[in-house]
């Protein structure tokens, strides 16, 4: 018997929804955010119990010719496939994926909860807790503000997603 449990292996088709679902996701909410330079942090609990994080920094304009660039290309692959296992679902129990725009005269965040395949606007007050810095600790105070819905678009290669 392994030390750790085994994660479960989703099915091919599982993945590939996931996957075109997160360039879904991932464009929803470029479009959402705007121009600026954001960061996207994501974090979810596995179903073995673990904390899995990943980060990116993102500069989009909007001003033709559309432009988005990631700061750090490995990390933007990361965060994706991340999100594509918290999409799918089988292998993750919860997960959030909150932004952070750059701003005068402080940084805006806002997030959404990853549950049945897509991307749910998190909890004003919920996020606000998330964001405050630990106390003693330098930190930012982000002004949080209500993340946009983001229109989900069904999958042509899965029925349901994985809830």
């Amino acid at each position: 018997m392994p030390a750790r449990p085994e994660l479960p292996h989703p099915g091919d088709d599982a993945i590939t929804a996931a996957m075109n679902r997160s360039l879904t996701a991932l464009s929803a909410v470029v479009q959402a955010l705007g121009d600026g330079v954001h960061t996207l942090n994501l974090v979810g609990l596995r179903t073995d119990h673990a904390f899995v994080t990943g980060r990116s920094d993102l500069s989009i304009s909007t001003n033709p010719p559309l432009r988005l660039a990631a700061l750090d290309e490995d990390e933007f692959y990361a965060l994706r496939a991340l999100l594509v296992f918290a999409l799918e679902g089988s292998t993750m129990r919860s997960a959030v994926l909150v932004a952070t725009t750059a701003a005068e005269p402080s940084p805006r965040a806002c997030g959404w909860s990853i549950r049945d395949g897509w991307l749910h606007p998190m909890d004003t007050a919920a996020l606000q807790e998330s964001v405050i810095p630990s106390p003693g600790a330098p930190g930012i105070r982000r002004e949080v503000y209500p993340a946009p819905a983001l229109i989900q678009f069904p999958d042509s290669e899965e029925a349901t997603p994985h809830a």
